[in-house]
């Protein structure tokens, strides 16, 4: 019995050590893979490549395979971003102001393709181990193209699941987002991406 329990114990060890050295581009491929569908909140801060005081925020988001995407900036001043998977939606509550545009490929090499995407995604990203830190699996990933407004996205992962999220845009400038709670594959309504501008909204755009 008790090298039964020894084995077992042995097994289980294995098990979870291997799950813990699984690198930052397995575990992003698990996430694409694995995950359909998710929500959760977030932190966000953005430092100017000059240092200054960071901006920050807070919000929640949810989105669905492939592209369509709910975004909420709930402090400290409300915006709703949402993919319909066709078109971006972007509203400005306080400038009750609606631009839209179509979301067509610009999605794929996106940050937001890198949570929303399909699995296609290494078409438009370079995806590299980045090592560990702070208990998470790192992975970069760099537009193919030359022709976005971002440099690079660094994802931490832990059990296969995005906790922080890094982006370099090409000013210098890095927005960092903290994901809080997620709820992999939750059952999402389908009216969660789809968005009606408010009546009297000044709309711009497409």
């Amino acid at each position: 019995m008790k090298a039964l329990t020894r084995a077992g114990l042995l097994c289980v060890l294995c098990f979870l050590c291997g799950k813990a050295s699984a690198s930052g581009p397995e575990q992003f491929r698990a996430f694409i893979a694995g995950i359909h569908s998710a929500r959760a909140s977030f932190s966000q801060s953005v430092v100017a490549k000059s240092g200054r005081k960071p901006q920050l925020s807070q919000g929640s988001f949810a989105f669905s395979r492939p592209g369509k995407f709910r975004w909420i900036y709930e402090q400290p001043y409300y915006q709703l971003i949402v993919g319909d998977g066709a078109k971006l939606w972007v509203y400005d509550r306080d400038l009750n102001q609606v631009s839209v545009k179509q979301l067509g490929q610009a999605l794929g090499s996106s940050p937001a393709a890198l949570l929303a995407g399909d699995a296609a995604l290494e078409k438009h990203f370079v995806i590299e181990d980045a090592g560990s830190g702070d208990g998470l699996e790192l992975v970069d990933a760099t537009p193919r193209g030359k022709d976005g407004s971002f440099e690079r996205v660094r994802i931490g992962f832990k059990d296969n699941l995005p906790q922080l999220m890094e982006v370099r845009d090409n000013f210098g400038q890095t927005t960092t987002l903290r994901f809080t709670g997620f709820q992999p594959n939750p059952a999402l309504p389908a009216g969660l991406f789809r968005f009606v501008p408010p009546k009297g909204a000044d709309i711009v755009g497409e």
